[in-house]
């Protein structure tokens, strides 16, 4: 396969991708341990699968594509503000976890190529749910931050006053921070169970 092929080859495979995340997003429920208005769910899997299998960028144009696909043929019900929060923790995702594989494209690596991106996810999605995505709601949907706050404190009651007195940022810390990580943490396990034998077939034809 020369180098036009292949391109046209990883750009099949990213449509493929997309597709498969697109699909994977309307596979999501609720957990009693986070308000009802997050989702959990493994849309981000085939995006991590194409940072692996393809390069850290792949797995954006992924998440880009996941999240577009979603917005033109379902709709929005969150303004656009869900799906760029999607797509810009999904990236931090792939691109961590692809950069690290990248380099030594072993089993061990893998693991700490998951484990690096799902703690990355995580970690970054404190300061972007705390300065973009839930001031967007609150600007789009005009519902006060302190409505916002109440679905939390009904889960844990002195969520506003631990660790500090900011309750917003508490809520984050202790609630979105490990939930994000913990869904990168799903991805990840299923990832490294079926990357090789489905690797083993891309890179074959490739």
């Amino acid at each position: 396969m020369n180098k036009t092929q292949k391109r046209i080859y990883k750009i099949t495979l990213t449509a493929m991708f997309s597709a498969i995340a697109f699909a994977l997003m309307f596979i999501e429920i609720s957990l009693p341990i986070i308000p009802s208005f997050i989702k959990f769910d493994i849309s981000d899997l085939p995006a991590l699968f194409g940072a692996f299998a393809l390069g850290p960028f792949y797995g954006v144009a992924i998440e880009f594509f996941k999240n577009i696909l979603h917005i033109l043929l379902k709709g929005t019900s969150s303004a656009f503000v869900g799906e760029m929060s999607n797509f810009l923790l999904g990236s931090v995702f792939c691109i961590v976890a692809g950069f690290i594989y990248k380099s030594n494209k072993s089993k061990k690596r893998a693991i700490i190529a998951c484990l690096a991106g799902a703690l990355a996810m995580g970690l970054i999605s404190l300061p972007i749910n705390y300065w973009v995505v839930y001031p967007a709601y609150v600007k789009v949907y005009k519902m006060p931050l302190d409505a916002i706050i109440g679905m939390y404190k009904a889960i844990l009651g002195s969520v506003g006053n631990i660790p500090t007195g900011n309750a917003l940022f508490n809520c984050l810390l202790i609630f979105n921070v490990p939930f994000t990580f913990g869904k990168g943490i799903v991805d990840a396990l299923i990832c490294i169970l079926i990357y090789k034998p489905l690797s083993k077939f891309i890179k074959g034809k490739m």
